[in-house]
This record gives C-alpha cells, sequence and structure tokens, in this order.
C-alpha cells in the first residue's frame, strides 16, 4: 500500500523574499508528493558462533577430525613481519599425535600449508589462511558411536544441541580443531616476542597423583629445551619420569588420566587487560578453558591463596635498581585490577581423563536403549603432554589481542613517561622485512 503527502502553498503573513532564486521560490510553492512504498522484512539471517575469537587480532578455526582437513584464518595480523610455514611447524610438531608412546597412535605429519596473507615471507596484513590435511582417518573405528554416546563426551550434548553430528572422531569437539589454535598461536608468539621480547611457555606439572611441587622449576631461567627434553613436557627430569610411567600404567589398562599444565608469560607488557568485564586474568580464563578437557583454571595464588591473610598474601612493591616499580612476591600472578605490571604472569590449567577409553561403559543409544559400550579408536591416555602447546597457543593469543587494544587506546597519544613506559621498548626484537 502507498501513501502520499502533499503540500499547500505556503500562506504565511510576510511575503517571499523577493532576492531569493527563482528556482527556490518555485520549489517553495511547488506541490511535493512522497511515496511511502510496504516494508519488506529482510530475510532472518544467522551467522554461526563459537568458531571465531579474539576482537583485533581475530582467529577462526574451522575442519572437523576426520573431513578433509583443518585450519585457521587469521584475520589482523601486522603486516612486515617475516613469517613463513616453519615457524608454524615447530608448535604443530609438538602437538601432533603419534610423537610417543605416551600420546595416540593416530599418525599424522600435520604439514601446513599457507595459502593467503604472506607474499615472498612477509605479512600483507590481509588474513592468513592455515590449512592442514587430515591423512589418516579410521571412520569405521567410530561405528559404535553413531548409535550409542561415549560417557563424558560431547556426542550427547551435540546432539541435544543441533539435532545431528559428526560421528567419526568427534567432529569439532575433537582435539584435532586445536591445530588451527596452534598455528595461530605460533603467529601471536612471533607477534610478542618481536615486539616487546614476550616469551609464553607451558609445562606439564600434574599427572594425575604425581605432582611437581612449587619450587623446583625456576619461572625465571625456565627455558623451552629443558621442557621439550622428555615426552612428558616436564622440565624436571625427576618427576618427569615418575609422570611417564604413570601414563605408561594406565595406558596398559586401556584407561585414561588427567593433569595440570602450569603456563607462564615473561616479559609482558605492563597495562595489558581492562578493569571490570575485560580483565585480563578473566580474557585469558576464557581462552584456556575453551580448549578441550579442560575442568579448571588458577591464576596467581589460585585456590591456596584463601587460606592466606591479607598481610600473607599481598604483593609489596618497592623500586628496582633500574627505577622500575615493582613486587617483592607475585601472589598476584603478574596482574593486578585486570591488568598486567610487568611480573612474570602464571596461571594452571587443570585437564581431565580422555573421555574415550579401552573398557566397557554403561550408556544409552540415540533411541534411549541403555546398553553397554566399548569404544574404538585411537586416543591419548593423558592429553596433558600434547595440550602444552594449545594452552601456550591459547594464551598468546589473548595477549596479541590485548597488545593491539592497549596500542590503540592508550598508546596512540604520547605516553605519560612518568608512569607509563613504552610497549615495544624500541623493538628489541624486530627483524625488518625488505620490501
Amino acid at each position: 500500500m502507498a501513501s502520499s503527502i502533499t503540500s499547500k502553498p505556503f500562506l504565511g503573513a510576510t511575503k517571499p523574499n523577493s532576492s531569493l532564486s527563482s528556482d527556490l521560490q518555485r520549489l517553495s510553492f511547488a506541490s511535493l508528493h512522497i511515496s511511502i512504498k510496504p516494508r519488506t522484512l529482510k530475510k532472518l539471517q544467522i551467522q554461526a558462533a563459537g568458531s571465531t575469537f579474539g576482537n583485533y587480532f581475530r582467529v577462526t578455526t574451522f575442519g572437523e577430525s576426520h573431513g578433509g582437513g583443518v585450519g585457521c584464518i587469521v584475520d589482523g595480523c601486522p603486516p612486515r613481519i617475516l613469517l613463513s610455514e616453519s615457524d608454524l611447524q615447530v608448535d604443530l610438531d609438538r602437538r601432533r599425535p603419534g610423537q610417543s608412546r605416551i600420546t595416540t597412535p593416530r599418525k599424522e605429519t600435520d604439514t601446513c600449508r599457507i595459502y593467503s596473507g604472506v607474499s615472498e615471507g612477509v605479512t600483507t596484513g590481509t588474513p592468513i589462511h592455515v590449512f592442514v590435511p587430515n591423512t589418516d582417518q579410521r571412520g569405521h573405528d567410530y561405528k559404535e558411536m553413531s548409535i550409542a554416546y561415549r560417557p563424558s563426551h560431547a556426542d550427547a550434548t551435540y546432539d541435544m544441541k543441533y539435532g545431528v553430528r559428526a560421528v567419526q572422531g568427534g567432529g569439532r569437539s575433537s582435539a584435532r580443531e586445536t591445530i588451527g589454535r596452534v598455528a595461530s598461536g605460533a603467529i601471536a608468539k612471533k607477534i610478542l616476542k618481536q615486539f616487546s621480547g614476550t616469551e609464553v611457555l607451558a609445562y606439564v606439572s600434574q599427572v594425575h597423583q604425581v605432582v611437581l611441587p612449587d619450587g623446583p622449576v625456576d619461572h625465571a631461567t625456565v627455558t623451552l629445551d629443558q621442557i621439550e627434553s622428555n615426552i612428558v613436557r616436564c622440565p624436571h627430569p625427576e618427576y618427569a619420569e615418575k609422570m611417564i610411567a604413570a601414563i605408561d600404567a594406565v595406558r596398559t589398562r586401556g584407561d585414561s588420566i588427567g593433569g595440570v599444565v602450569t603456563c607462564i608469560v615473561r616479559n609482558a607488557p605492563r597495562g595489558l587487560g581492562s578493569p571490570v568485564f575485560d580483565k585480563l586474568e578473566a580474557e585469558l580464563a576464557k581462552a584456556v578453558m575453551s580448549l578441550p578437557a579442560t575442568k579448571g583454571f588458577e591464576f596467581g595464588s589460585g585456590f591456596a591463596g584463601t587460606f592466606l591473610t591479607g598481610s600473607e598474601h599481598n604483593d609489596e612493591f618497592f623500586t628496582d635498581e633500574h627505577g622500575t616499580v615493582r613486587t617483592r612476591t607475585n601472589r598476584s600472578g603478574g596482574i593486578q585490577g585486570g591488568i598486567s605490571n610487568g611480573e612474570i604472569i602464571n596461571m594452571r590449567v587443570a585437564f581431565k581423563p580422555t573421555a574415550t577409553i579401552s573398557k566397557k561403559q554403561h550408556t544409552v543409544t540415540r533411541e534411549k536403549e541403555e546398553i553397554e559400550l566399548l569404544a574404538r579408536g585411537r586416543h591419548d591416555p593423558c592429553v596433558v603432554p600434547r595440550a602444552v602447546p594449545m594452552v601456550e597457543a591459547m594464551v598468546a593469543m589473548v595477549l596479541a589481542d590485548q597488545l593491539m587494544a592497549q596500542h590503540g587506546q592508550c598508546n596512540l597519544f604520547p605516553i605519560n613517561p612518568e608512569l607509563q613506559e613504552p610497549l615495544s621498548f624500541s623493538f628489541p626484537n624486530f627483524e625488518p622485512a625488505n620490501i
């Protein structure tokens, strides 16, 4: 239905100004017709959620365990950074299956290819597309799981949410999805290292009942080589052997166990994070808790801090030999008020025992019939050794995203040198690209 509005000549008390142009006078006294067309409803658009992370350093992962492959799109990466597939492959090799007797026996090389966003070895600032093909799928191993739900797995809840699911390998709920995260995290690590000398390192600090006590690992000096010196990724050789023995024992019984990954960040710029809803530790918690099999997160003193009084827990300030404000202790874990303070950031992430095990368990089918299920397939007896680079990746992605936010908001104009310091320290580790 259409309608029209007709204007009558203006009947004011005064004559139109004779100095107005004849065109304007004609416009003032002409009839004005306005047609209004019926409003057409736009088509309902639904945007898929849950596969994209970050605001400025923005990562989307794609692919499934037994599909053609997996990967990621990284949008927001700064231009003119030297980047190659080998930069990503180092961490992908740390994550890949079949790397030792205590991981899943699935054989994948996880060789990555960069298809866009990099030209002649330099990032262009446009989206970076990374792809890793799947080459060792065994879909027939999941025949029983097509009708029955694995206890404590995502099978049942995916059906409850979507009404359909990818049976083979668990689809998107498989840890194979984390390949895209680890590749993206490797890019984030390189940005952090070059811009501010920031290092992100994680290691296994607990496997089942084998707990590495506080103290033996010095977070100020521990190195990647020490962490990678054994197959369980614990930098303490004695405890590493105990952890490996615990995994071996449960592996031969067809069962599984969980553990804890500790992650530290050295040389994090001060000022990352925001008050209230976007506190840095809140962003880190969301990031690492989005990883498969995670069940707990502790930051700084964590739950142990509840046993202390305020006078025992507070980190007192002092001025070091360089005139920098520091804290004598670090129970805050490098973050106070949701904002990084320059001390070592530390956190712990708990991983449950692998849900798929080679033991008979009671479950139900899609038709709600109670049965016994003996799951097949290839699975980790303990996920924490391969979870180490996954945790590092998610932490690095958060920090890269927060670094860009801080630079855009608080470093756009000259800083207050009395209270602030440059984020990059004059680019001490920047590798200039010859363009």
